[in-house]
């Protein structure tokens, strides 16, 4: 694969959407879960897609049931729930799983090239992996809910952010891309 454009995935509803169709554009993907802890992030997320979508911002969630169940509902559930709970107005995709051997495409592709969090502090850190134990299967695996990869207009993966970093960690460096 030459870049995450290459890539084909399922909306919400179950419609394909070409990544392709993000050509251009600077891309934050992340894993999330409607039950974490850490979804105060949505807010966050909310106000970088507000700051940056129009100079080419585009914030693209998918919802993951892999960390201790935290995304039970279905993808439509779960983006009604992030609109009226979270107020979010970025596209929420279809659940996947996101580490093991029905890892989505996608975040083999992402992990492959972006195999190490940055951000989010040394104990915050150290807490999730404790967390995660059991669950990751591997080196560079995603850890927990609110990975967040940072992906270029060329399509590039160019960092991952830990979960426990608060999507404004991710800011300093979106700008750049812009």
């Amino acid at each position: 694969m030459a870049g995450v454009y290459d890539f084909t995935v399922k909306n919400a509803e179950g419609v394909d959407v070409p990544l392709s169709d993000y050509a251009g554009k600077v891309l934050l993907i992340v894993n999330t879960a409607t039950h974490c802890g850490l979804t105060p992030q949505y807010k966050e997320l909310q106000a970088l897609h507000e700051r940056y979508a129009d100079q080419g911002l585009v914030i693209l969630d998918f919802p993951c049931n892999q960390f201790r169940g935290q995304a039970p509902e279905s993808s439509k559930e779960i983006a009604q729930i992030c609109e009226t709970r979270f107020g979010t107005q970025f596209e929420v995709f279809d659940k996947i799983e996101v580490n093991g051997k029905r890892a989505h495409p996608l975040y083999i592709y992402l992990k492959a090239q972006q195999p190490h969090d940055s951000g989010g502090g040394w104990l915050k850190n150290a807490l999730f992996k404790l967390l995660s134990r059991g669950i990751r299967q591997k080196s560079g695996d995603i850890e927990w809910n609110f990975t967040k990869f940072l992906v270029d207009r060329q399509g590039r993966a160019v960092n991952r952010f830990a979960p426990a970093a608060a999507p404004g960690e991710c800011e300093e460096v979106i700008r750049r891309l812009l």
